[in-house]
């Protein structure tokens, strides 16, 4: 899709209804709810996160999505594909303003050159017990990606046709936190697998735009 066509549907996204927690739980692994439950107490003080779906123009004035393979790490989260973002800091004003400056962070995206269009539906993450807010921007520039050496391995640029693709929806084999190997629903965007949290905030977001594209 042009990016001009994606700005003219910019007012729909804006005011359409957020497809909710209906949406993301369609890419919800099943172990999901069992992990919540034994989290009950844990939840009442998770960490906060804000991250960002940032559409923007190639080259070529095609609309893109950005993702990041983050680094392998002694961590939950470990050589998993996410959006730019991360926790709240005590200096941000907002998770709004923790999502663009993460951006900015990871993948050199100018702060002034982001505007947050909406705001989603957060998700809880029960293995690192963070709740993250998602939300989607814009930049009407064409990126100079910069990526965060330390923090990110790769950046993946989506085209929307594959973003809205349900072709491109498949399920996978995973390891889990809990050292079990489970089927859980997925996205294959370029080569790699998206699933969990970041597979049910993209499909919020997907489901959102198909409503007005």
């Amino acid at each position: 899709m042009n990016f001009d066509l994606f700005l003219n549907s910019i007012s729909k996204i804006e005011q359409a209804p957020l497809p909710g927690q209906a949406s993301q739980f369609k890419m919800s692994p099943p172990y999901r709810m069992d992990l919540i439950e034994k989290q009950a107490e844990a939840m009442k003080s998770s960490k906060r996160a804000g991250v960002l779906a940032l559409f923007y123009p190639d080259t070529l004035q095609n609309t893109n999505l950005i993702l990041i393979l983050r680094k392998t790490y002694k961590g939950v989260h470990s050589a998993q594909v996410g959006f730019p973002g991360g926790k709240l800091e005590p200096q941000d004003e907002s998770l709004e303003y923790t999502a663009v400056r993460e951006t900015q962070e990871e993948v050199g995206v100018p702060l002034k050159d982001i505007k947050v269009i909406k705001a989603m539906t957060e998700v809880y993450i029960p293995p690192s017990n963070f709740t993250v807010h998602p939300f989607m921007g814009i930049t009407t520039k064409t990126p100079k990606f910069v990526k965060q050496e330390d923090e990110v391995e790769d950046l993946i640029e989506v085209t929307i046709k594959d973003f809205i693709d349900d072709n491109l929806m498949t399920s996978q084999l995973i390891m889990t936190s809990l050292q079990k190997e489970v089927e859980v629903p997925a996205f294959h965007f370029n080569g790699h697998i998206v699933w969990g949290a970041t597979a049910m905030m993209l499909n919020e977001v997907k489901d959102l735009l198909k409503t007005v594209l």
